[in-house]
């Protein structure tokens, strides 16, 4: 279950037309993406993630989605949106902060080495 919804990816990205399957599948790799960096599961309601613990499918640390949660996944969306290619050409580029890794950093666990 996405924790962004197909009307928070449309309002966040000011484009109501794209194509569902095309969005869904750019919400759903913001979220995996979100996700890999805290090393931890994300689940949108109470009810999903006691069903995932209850099968053994949780994972460590699970936690339930919060704001900073979405909000870093809609600068990841945003990102993935508006850049479609690895390569950019022909433009000034400038590397934005990493906002996504800020808001995102407090809830990480198993940093590692």
């Amino acid at each position: 279950m996405s924790v962004i919804s197909m009307t928070q990816a449309r309002a966040h990205l000011r484009d109501p037309d794209d194509d569902d399957d095309y969005l869904q599948l750019l919400i759903d790799s913001a979220e995996q993406s979100a996700m890999s960096y805290l090393n931890r599961q994300v689940y949108a309601d109470t009810q999903s993630m006691a069903e995932a613990v209850a099968i053994g499918a949780a994972g460590d640390n699970p936690m339930l989605s919060n704001a900073p949660f979405k909000s870093a996944c809609l600068l990841i969306l945003g990102h993935l949106y508006a850049n479609r290619e690895d390569v950019v050409g022909g433009i000034s580029v400038a590397e934005l902060p990493r906002g996504s890794q800020s808001l995102l950093t407090p809830y990480r666990v198993g940093w590692g080495i």
